[in-house]
């Protein structure tokens, strides 16, 4: 029995403490919840004078100022006017006359008048609105008639039109909101930032105050002193005047406009490079580049290419293209060099050929053919160490043509299909009439084989001659009339006559699988299925504040210009994610 009484004795002292544990707490949560009731009500510092107008204000206290101004106080908020109209049980209230709100030490907001309620912390303010808020790198002021600030969520909008000013620019729209804890403000309809060196405008564009970074939306132009920039999705460093735009992109830059999928610029480099069905355009020389990577070094006044690249050039109201691995255009409009690089490759109307590289002087007017050229007029493939195509400098017409040490013609019969008409000599000298090659000079250790036929394109026989210089005339890209001169040594060899191994001269080579016989021929299988880089945010959102943030903290953010510390890349950066697509052709 004492061991039961023991027990009974404990188990009362434990439910005791637990009642007493249990109604402190219930008391605790009425306190909490009566101090958060007690938090939402706005308060009352200086009433200064106070009455009542139940007529117009029905339930409102008045309080007006004396030789000082009425404050209130709202969890963080003081708000200074010369009358308020407060209505406690709302805990709302109208302040009007010289209102200022201040939050903290870093916002403060001026107005003719201010409505604000307690329960959603929302001030809506009238006539001549200043916001101040100190930033991180300046002072920020914005101007309108009327403005929201929702200090629940640190936001504050108009739609009546605003001028925000920052020790960088002056930015006005007709919407905009302001992100607090962002430093952000996101502006729509009519957006235009004023600078000294550039204006911006910009159907929606989200600027960051600190970073004074601009992130642009929908038709935008930035005009600077020496360049302009259109995009419809884009990025821009205020600060430097670089960027990029990777939506319907152009640059309008020295004498060149550059459009790509996406293109960078930056002012202090002088340099713009642009990704994916690029089109650089020399407004002097009215020449155009297609690739799907290339360069430009404004100072350098030179462009790089790659990636199905192509020069296209008008020649006597005809297209002249020119393709290599690489294309490279460098020098002033007047002195302009185009090279192209590896497996070069040129077409027009007539006249095409390929060779390794190369070489093409604005200023001489010659273009070089260089390493294992070979040249198609025509039917005739035309060889030699090194060929050279020479335009009229005044009427810029091809005007003649240089085949240089080894010189060789070659065409296919056209009557037999069989048996190839050749030319060969040390040098070959051409001319062009009317952009048609007309007349050809043969000279030093000339040989020649030519099927001839008669007017019923009968076989006569075949020329097999040798002398010191061959005269050809030309007509429709075909043979007219064939002259030897100086001690010409040949016949005219019956066909049964002259062995089929005799039928080819020394060193002939017959490239006509190689023929570029249309614009598309002058690219490879690889340059038709080149691997190209997938822009983001061409057609999906980005998360802007993200990318804010990543480019804040990121070295590798060419924008930033700070030494790499890690290999990964900011997004979008202009090292885009690579997925494989097949490029179309030229157009």
């Amino acid at each position: 029995m004492g061991k039961i009484q023991i027990a009974l004795n404990l188990l009362r002292i434990f439910l005791f403490f637990l009642g007493a544990t249990l109604i402190g707490h219930a008391q605790e949560e009425k306190t909490s919840s009566k101090d958060t009731t007690q938090s939402k009500q706005i308060n009352i510092v200086y009433g200064a004078n106070f009455t009542k107008n139940e007529a117009q204000f029905p339930g409102a206290s008045i309080f007006s100022k004396d030789d000082k101004q009425v404050q209130f106080e709202h969890q963080g908020a003081d708000l200074w006017c010369d009358i308020a109209i407060y209505y406690q049980k709302e805990n709302r209230l109208r302040a009007l006359g010289n209102v200022r709100l201040q939050q903290g030490d870093s916002l403060e907001m001026t107005s003719g008048k201010i409505n604000y309620d307690g329960e959603t912390k929302l001030a809506k303010a009238f006539e001549s609105v200043l916001l101040e808020t100190d930033q991180q790198s300046s002072k920020v002021t914005l101007r309108t008639d009327t403005l929201y600030l929702d200090r629940e969520n640190q936001e504050a909008y108009y739609n009546s039109f605003g001028t925000i000013v920052d020790s960088t620019n002056t930015l006005t729209s007709e919407i905009g909101r302001y992100f607090m804890e962002l430093d952000k403000y996101q502006f729509l309809d009519s957006v235009h930032i004023d600078n000294p060196q550039y204006i911006v405008d910009s159907e929606q564009l989200d600027y960051y105050t600190t970073s004074k970074n601009a992130y642009m939306y929908g038709p935008s132009t930035i005009t600077g002193e020496t360049y302009k920039i259109y995009c419809e999705r884009g990025f821009y460093d205020t600060k430097i005047e670089s960027g990029y735009g990777i939506k319907n992109t152009r640059i309008d830059y020295n004498n060149r406009i550059i459009e790509g999928d996406s293109v960078y610029f930056d002012k202090a480099t002088e340099f713009a490079s642009a990704t994916n069905n690029i089109i650089v355009t020399d407004t002097v020389n009215n020449g155009i580049i297609r690739a799907h990577y290339a360069e430009v070094f404004k100072a350098k006044d030179s462009v790089f290419a790659t990636k199905r690249a192509v020069s296209i050039s008008l020649v006597e109201q005809d297209s002249l293209y020119m393709h290599g691995d690489t294309l490279m255009i460098t020098g002033k409009p007047e002195n302009r060099i185009l090279r192209a690089f590896r497996n070069a490759k040129f077409y027009k109307t007539d006249l095409s050929g390929k060779c390794d590289s190369i070489h093409s002087s604005e200023k001489t007017g010659i273009t070089q053919l260089i390493r294992n050229p070979v040249l198609w007029n025509g039917d005739n493939q035309m060889t030699g160490d090194s060929i050279h195509l020479i335009s009229n400098l005044e009427t810029e017409k091809l005007d003649s043509l240089k085949v240089l040490e080894n010189a060789f013609i070659i065409s296919l019969d056209s009557i037999s299909m069989t048996g190839y008409n050749q030319a060969k000599g040390k040098d070959l000298f051409g001319k062009f009439v009317d952009n048609e090659l007309k007349y050809i000079d043969l000279v030093k250790n000339t040989e020649v084989i030519y099927y001839m036929y008669n007017d019923d394109e009968e076989l006569i026989g075949i020329d097999k001659t040798i002398c010191s210089k061959i005269n050809i005339v030309m007509a429709n890209n075909d043979v007219e009339d064939l002259t030897f001169f100086i001690e010409p040594d040949g016949d005219i060899f019956p066909e049964t006559e002259l062995p089929v191994e005799s039928r080819k001269l020394k060193g002939f080579i017959w490239r006509g699988d190689e023929r570029i016989v249309t614009k598309d021929d002058i690219f490879d299988e690889d340059d038709n299925n080149v691997v190209l880089p997938i822009i983001r945010g061409i057609e999906n959102p980005i998360d802007i504040d993200a990318e804010e943030a990543e480019r804040s903290g990121n070295s590798n953010d060419p924008v930033n210009n700070i030494p790499p510390a890690n290999n990964k890349a900011p997004a979008p950066t202009l090292r885009p994610k690579v997925k494989k697509v097949t490029s179309s052709s030229v157009q």
